[in-house]
């Protein structure tokens, strides 16, 4: 059962990376490089220090870091220790019949945490702005999934990787925004404590 699924995944990722050509290589580098993200976390900031201000934005912000940790630290604790599954570059099989356009290529590859901390960011950042900007969570989910499927583009992760990742990152998403709600409150109900004082 789980050599087949192995083998399905390998089928669907040669399909799919073999679907790139060198114009458009360029393109996936840049969406995969974190920093070329940068635009777009700082237009969500201005959103959300116009919708929360200063304290909320606070909350949000550790919430958004803590959040891109528990993602990484999950998703190294599923490559190094848990199945330690080599990545598609370094399946000496595939090397000839794949196409790797990154310029390098880690050591294991189950789960990715590209997928993962995208799809977090996406959900936890689309579920606290949801309630201004309603259309901005499907926004955010296909900018995931874009950075996610590079991924597979570039060489460095099976679907499975994709999928797995994309799953737990958004599980930890919801999470983590139900937990920074609580943090609101209780930093909402401190400051009006104090005021009343």
């Amino acid at each position: 059962m789980i050599e087949k699924l192995l083998e399905y995944d390998t089928e669907l990722f040669l399909f799919l990376n073999n679907l790139g050509t060198e114009s458009w290589d360029g393109f996936w580098r840049i969406v995969t490089e974190k920093w070329s993200s940068i635009p777009l976390y700082v237009v969500l900031l201005l959103l959300i220090y116009k919708q929360y201000k200063l304290k909320g934005t606070l909350v949000i912000v550790v919430s958004v870091a803590l959040l891109i940790t528990a993602t990484d630290q999950l998703a190294n604790l599923f490559k190094y220790v848990l199945f330690q599954r080599p990545r598609p570059c370094r399946v000496e099989s595939l090397q000839e019949v794949m196409r790797l356009v990154a310029d390098g290529c880690g050591r294991y590859g189950y789960f990715s945490a590209h997928a993962a901390s995208s799809m977090g960011a996406a959900v936890f950042l689309g579920l606290v702005l949801q309630k201004w900007y309603k259309y901005l969570p499907f926004l955010l989910l296909f900018w995931a999934v874009l950075t996610a499927y590079s991924r597979i583009y570039l060489g460095v992760h099976y679907p499975l990787d994709i999928i797995t990742g994309m799953f737990f990152g958004g599980l930890l998403g919801w999470i983590f925004y139900k937990l920074q709600l609580l943090g609101q409150r209780k930093f909402n109900s401190t400051s009006e404590s104090k005021v009343t004082e």
